[in-house]
């Protein structure tokens, strides 16, 4: 089970890097960014994360402003120095999930996190559409109209961890060490024979495309 990943979003270094540090050791992966403008640049390009941590006060874009003017569809959890009654009900309204202000117990944020992402979990879908399939990830199903293909669970896997990175380009390092755990020769090689496999599950529908490009990645499509 791959590492859940956090995007912290924290424009003071000292506090920044102890988190950083803080939450590596606890086996989350961080990416940290020093603003609010940094932070929507990562988003639009990717949303491969589970949380935010997110400061309200910073230079360029702040945390309020990065939530209220932009599409953000990660739970977020603000982080500030403010402690007024009328931010932590402003930010709440917003939709953040909780509110913690600083200075904080290290052990509160990550009981906090954890509890976050636990509700977050339950609302995960096992079963759930794939163009013109339908996909049981708990049963190991993918159904075409009448005929149901069996998979196996490192192909259910693999199905659900391309089906939430759709129409990204993903490098193949990015892929076995999130799905494998390991980034070897022989572990490529054990990739490329599940791709075939999943490239004639897939091949009834034609919006549906599992495409490698050379010395990049691979795309997993969906054309509307």
């Amino acid at each position: 089970m791959k590492n859940k990943r956090i995007l912290l979003v924290e424009d003071d270094l000292d506090l920044g890097n102890m988190l950083a540090q803080y939450l590596m050791v606890e086996d989350y992966e961080v990416i940290w960014k020093k603003n609010g403008e940094e932070a929507l640049e990562f988003i639009k390009e990717s949303e491969d994360f589970d949380l935010i941590l997110l400061d309200v006060m910073m230079p360029k874009l702040d945390g309020f402003s990065l939530i209220k003017e932009h599409d953000i569809s990660k739970p977020f959890l603000f982080l500030t120095a403010k402690n007024l009654k009328e931010d932590i009900v402003f930010g709440l309204k917003m939709g953040a999930e909780d509110y913690i202000t600083k200075p904080f117990d290290m052990d509160i944020l990550l009981l906090k996190m954890e509890n976050i992402l636990h509700r977050n979990k339950k609302d995960y879908k096992n079963s759930y559409s794939i163009g013109k399939y339908q996909f049981d990830k708990q049963k190991f199903e993918l159904k075409f109209e009448t005929e149901t293909q069996i998979l196996t669970e490192k192909e259910a896997e693999l199905i659900d961890f391309l089906f939430q990175h759709k129409n990204q380009l993903l490098q193949r390092e990015f892929i076995l060490k999130e799905v494998w755990g390991s980034e070897d020769f022989f572990t490529g090689r054990s990739m490329d024979v599940f791709l075939s496999r999943l490239r004639k599950y897939f091949k009834k529908d034609k919006t549906i495309e599992i495409k490698s490009i050379r010395n990049r990645g691979l795309t997993f499509t969906i054309k509307e």
